[in-house]
C-alpha cells in the first residue's frame, strides 16, 4: 500500500494509492458515486463505479456523510476537467469516523453562523485557499528577508510602554506593575538593529480599537523590519521590493488557490517595483479634484480617501511626508520642512487601504527627548529607548506590514475576518 497526499498524487499517475481524507461533499448518479475528498493539502474527486468495486464498498460510498473521515484507496488518473488535473478511481473506502449532522452544509449560511463555526468553516475550499495564500506570504517573507541579510528577532508581547501611547492598548497587571499587550515591536526592533544591523520580526499585535470596518482586527500579525544606516529613500526601496516579492511568490505558487477564489490575477501581475509616490500635499490636492472638498491639510485619511487615491494608480502607492501632528513621536522631521515627517504609508490597490506604515526614525537624542515630552509620555518608561540615541546613534528606518490586510488584498477577499484562522473582532472572542 502506497500512502500519499492529494498534493502529491501527480507522482503516482496510473498507480494505486491510499489517502487519508474527509468527505467535503458527494453526489451520485445511480451506478456512480462522486466523492469530493480533502486531506488538508488539497481537494480531489474520487469516482466510485458500482460495477468495479464490491457491493459493500459502493454502499459505503453512497451512504457516507459529509466530513466523515476515511482511508480511500484508488488509482490516480489524469483529468483535465479537474482543477487539480487528477482524479481518483476508487477501489476501497475504509471509514474511520462517521460524522453526524455536520452543521455547515452546501447551502448559504449567514456570516455570524459561519463565524460561530469558524473551527469548522476553515475546512471549506475557500477558507483553505485563503490560508494557503497566507502561508505562502509568510514563506515568501522569510525568504525575502533571509536572502537580504536580515536577522529574525522576537520582541516581547508584554511591554511596559507603548510606541504610540496607551489609549488603544490592552492593559494587564504584571505582578505589581502595569503592562500592556504589544501594539508593535518597533521600539525593541530599533534596539535589535543597533546590535545586528538589519532585523525583522513577525508576531501578533493588539489594538483595543473599537472599530467594525472590514479592515480591522483586534489581534493581528505584523512583519516589522528595522534597518541601521538606512535613510528614508532606502526604506521605501526595501518596502516595494518586499511587497513585489510576496505578490510574485503567491502568483507562482498559489495558482490553484487564486483560481478557487476567483481572483483576477492580471491585476497582481503588474505588482513589481518601483511603486508610484505622492506626497501628502499632493494627495490632498488629488482628493479635492475627486470631490472630497471637506478634507483639509492636517486631516488624516479615512478608508474612502485611501480608496480614491489608490484608484489613480495600478500599483500600490506611497503617500509620503505626512504632517508631524498626525504621526507618532519617533518619526524624523523633514530637514526642509518642520511641519512634516519622513514617513510613508503604502496604500494597496482595489480599496484595500494601508498595508504598510513606515518612517525614518529620529536619531538625535535631544530631539527625541523633546518629542517624548511634547507627547506627555513617561520619560522613565522610555529611558532605554533614549539610550539608543546616547550610545552610538545612527540614522535608521523601518516599517510594519499588516499581514491580514495584505492577505485580503492579494487573495481578493472582502473582509479581514477571513484572512486569519481565528479572528478576534470587537464582539467576538469565540471560538
Amino acid at each position: 500500500m502506497t500512502k500519499t497526499t492529494i498534493s502529491e498524487v501527480h507522482k503516482f499517475v496510473g498507480n494505486e494509492v491510499t489517502i487519508g481524507a474527509w468527505l467535503a461533499n458527494k453526489r451520485s448518479s445511480g451506478k456512480i458515486a462522486f466523492l469530493q475528498l480533502r486531506d488538508g493539502t488539497g481537494f480531489i474527486q474520487g469516482v466510485v463505479v458500482k460495477s468495479e468495486v464490491p457491493e459493500d464498498v459502493f454502499q459505503t460510498a453512497k451512504s457516507i456523510t459529509q466530513e466523515s473521515s476515511m482511508y480511500v484507496t484508488g488509482v490516480v488518473q489524469k483529468d483535465d476537467r479537474s482543477p487539480l488535473g487528477y482524479e481518483l478511481l476508487v477501489k476501497n473506502v475504509e471509514v474511520i469516523h462517521q460524522a453526524v449532522d455536520y452543521p455547515i452544509t452546501p447551502k448559504e449560511h449567514g456570516t455570524e453562523f459561519l463565524m460561530d463555526n469558524r473551527h469548522l468553516w476553515l475546512r471549506s475550499r475557500r477558507q483553505h485557499a485563503i490560508m494557503k495564500i497566507r502561508n505562502e506570504i509568510i514563506r515568501g517573507t522569510y525568504e525575502f528577508f533571509n536572502n537580504n541579510g536580515f536577522v529574525k528577532v522576537d520582541p516581547p508581547i508584554l511591554t511596559g510602554s507603548a510606541p504610540e501611547g496607551t489609549t488603544e492598548l490592552f492593559a494587564t497587571k504584571y505582578f505589581d506593575e502595569n503592562a500592556y499587550l504589544s501594539q508593535s515591536g518597533q521600539l525593541y526592533m530599533e534596539a535589535a538593529a543597533m546590535a545586528l544591523g538589519k532585523v525583522f520580526s513577525f508576531g501578533p499585535t493588539f489594538r483595543a480599537e473599537k472599530s467594525k470596518t472590514r479592515r480591522h482586527l483586534i489581534e493581528f500579525w505584523m512583519i516589522e523590519p528595522e534597518m541601521a544606516f538606512y535613510e528614508f529613500e532606502d526604506n521605501l526601496k526595501v518596502q516595494e521590493e518586499y511587497v513585489s516579492h510576496i505578490v510574485q511568490s503567491v502568483l507562482a505558487n498559489c495558482k490553484l488557490e487564486l483560481k478557487t477564489l476567483g481572483r483576477d490575477i492580471s491585476k497582481l501581475g503588474n505588482i513589481k517595483a518601483p511603486f508610484p509616490r505622492i506626497t501628502y500635499d499632493e494627495a490632498i490636492n488629488l482628493l479635492h479634484e475627486k470631490g472630497f472638498d471637506d478634507i483639509q491639510w492636517g486631516d488624516d485619511f479615512g478608508a474612502p480617501h485611501e480608496t480614491a487615491i489608490a484608484e489613480s494608480f495600478d500599483k500600490p502607492v506611497f503617500i509620503t511626508h505626512y504632517p508631524t501632528s498626525l504621526k507618532p513621536f519617533y518619526m524624523q522631521p523633514d530637514p526642509n520642512r518642520n511641519d512634516v515627517v519622513l514617513c510613508a504609508d503604502l496604500i494597496a490597490p482595489e480599496g484595500y487601504g494601508e498595508i504598510i506604515g513606515g518612517s525614518e526614525r529620529i536619531h538625535d537624542y535631544n530631539l527625541l527627548n523633546q518629542r517624548i515630552e511634547e507627547h506627555n509620555l513617561d520619560p522613565a518608561a522610555y529611558k532605554w529607548y533614549l539610550e539608543l540615541r546616547k550610545y552610538g546613534s545612527v540614522p535608521h528606518s523601518g516599517f510594519g506590514l499588516g499581514l491580514e490586510r495584505t492577505v485580503a488584498w492579494i487573495s481578493g477577499v472582502e473582509h479581514v475576518r477571513e484572512t486569519i484562522p481565528f479572528p478576534r473582532l470587537l464582539n467576538r472572542l469565540y471560538p
